[in-house]
């Protein structure tokens, strides 16, 4: 019985990797770069490339050996650091150095992405922060695989204002930086409230400072296979699709632990956490939006996306939590409009608007993700949008974040494609009223009452 039972189980593993898309997004691993930092730019460079690549040097090799070992897709290895701007406090000079020092890594350890090109100024920014905010827009454009992230508000600190209006120039300065490419630097670019150090996800990810040295986390996919789990729940009770949602999440959790697991071993590493969000991609069969309409929805942005939403973001991170006691990241539900296939038909049909975005972000794991907006988009309309993403998070005591993609010549209806993982997208129109006064302020919305808690 109890070997009918295994096998029944490792069979419906198997159904789901090769039928419902069943992957793994992400094996991604931490390091510190504390001990990096030296006294002018070139010699901390040359510490960061050392230290990445001695850590990572046998990552993918291992991730590979896992996939051949389980038949567990393994999409992405990725590399996340310690905020750049905490390493580059004491230096004189560029940081540009540094983020070319990490894409030379990032090449030759083999991996897909690496983070941590970031800063921390939710309270205030340092003159090193200042200095790496203002050099993103070049370190973007100069470098193919180094992702970069700016925390400017979190539940506690408020709404770093100041900031939230330079973040709006910065994506400005690189989409026109990458109009020939798409403006892919801003693919790669994400402005955060209440950022957390674990997540495994790009363009997001860096290494906390609460966090050990080296750690391995996995972020785990699996739109598929909660999709196929609605298929047969026609007429079903929400309370019924729900406990459907948790059995699906549970088991894509189930398989992210054992890999994140055996990373570590091997790696000799601790293991850090599982995120359990559904990320999507834009291939047919792997797209949030599509669950949602499985539950009745004709299009996803109709009335009733936001309840659906919250049903499926509930569901999935419960059924997570049961299988695995080290859940962290976002975990949750993505809505990334380029990389959703679902979401792109949705824009295209204009049932998506950014006014519902900006309604089911409040309910997602992350924000306003991946959208093509015009490239004549005003700086300060873009601070706008990462205020009001800002708002959601602080309010609300969650993450949340901004990847918008202003790119120069487009127009709403037009379509522009990033290429790989990060997909495609319709541009989408944007609010054309002005609000540069009010981002011209300055200064900071403060902390919520109930964002004191003690």
């Amino acid at each position: 019985m109890d070997f009918n039972f295994a096998q029944a189980k490792f069979l419906d593993t198997i159904d789901m990797i090769e039928k419902y898309r069943l992957d793994i997004r992400t094996v991604t691993m931490g390091i510190s770069l504390l001990e990096c930092a030296r006294s002018d730019m070139s010699a901390t460079a040359q510490a960061v490339y050392d230290r990445v690549t001695r850590q990572a040097s046998r990552l993918v090799e291992v991730c590979e050996g896992i996939e051949a070992e389980l038949g567990i897709p393994i999409v992405n290895k990725r590399i996340s650091v310690t905020p750049i701007a905490l390493v580059t406090a004491g230096c004189d000079g560029n940081p540009v150095e540094v983020a070319r020092a990490l894409d030379r890594a990032a090449r030759d350890t083999g991996v897909n992405f690496l983070g941590g090109y970031s800063a921390l100024v939710e309270k205030g920014a340092t003159t090193s922060e200042n200095r790496l905010i203002d050099s993103i827009p070049e370190a973007l454009t100069e470098t193919e695989l180094v992702c970069s992230s700016v925390n400017i508000a979190s539940s506690r600190a408020g709404i770093n204002m100041n900031a939230v209006a330079r973040m709006g120039e910065v994506v400005k300065e690189a989409a026109e930086m990458t109009a020939d490419r798409s403006s892919i630097a801003c693919a790669k670019l994400v402005v955060f409230a209440n950022a957390v150090g674990d997540n495994p996800f790009m363009a997001g990810a860096f290494h906390g400072i609460e966090e050990p040295d080296c750690a391995v986390s996995v972020g785990v996919s699996g739109p598929g296979v909660v999709d196929r789990a609605l298929g047969d729940l026609q007429g079903a009770s929400f309370n019924e699709v729900a406990e459907e949602i948790k059995k699906a999440a549970f088991k894509i959790t189930r398989t992210g632990q054992l890999v994140g697991t055996m990373a570590a071993e091997r790696l000799g590493v601790p293991f850090g956490i599982v995120d359990l969000s559904l990320a999507p991609t834009a291939e047919m069969g792997d797209s949030v939006a599509h669950i949602l309409e499985h539950m009745g929805l004709d299009q996803v942005g109709t009335h009733g996306t936001t309840a659906a939403l919250a049903l499926l973001n509930d569901a999935v991170k419960k059924g997570g939590l049961m299988a695995c006691s080290r859940i962290g990241g976002l975990s949750g539900s993505f809505i990334p409009v380029s990389e959703d296939k679902g979401m792109i038909d949705a824009v295209r049909e204009r049932s998506i608007t950014m006014d519902k975005l900006e309604a089911m972000t409040s309910i997602c794991s992350v924000g306003f993700d991946m959208i093509a907006i015009p490239g004549d988009t005003p700086a300060s309309t873009i601070s706008g949008m990462i205020a009001d993403e800002a708002a959601i998070g602080v309010m609300n005591h969650k993450t949340t974040a901004a990847r918008l993609i202003p790119v120069p010549g487009t127009k709403p209806g037009d379509e522009v494609n990033f290429g790989g993982l990060l997909g495609y997208a319709p541009v989408i129109d944007v609010n054309h009223k002005g609000n540069a006064e009010f981002i011209a302020r300055g200064g900071y919305i403060p902390a919520p009452v109930h964002g004191f808690r003690n």
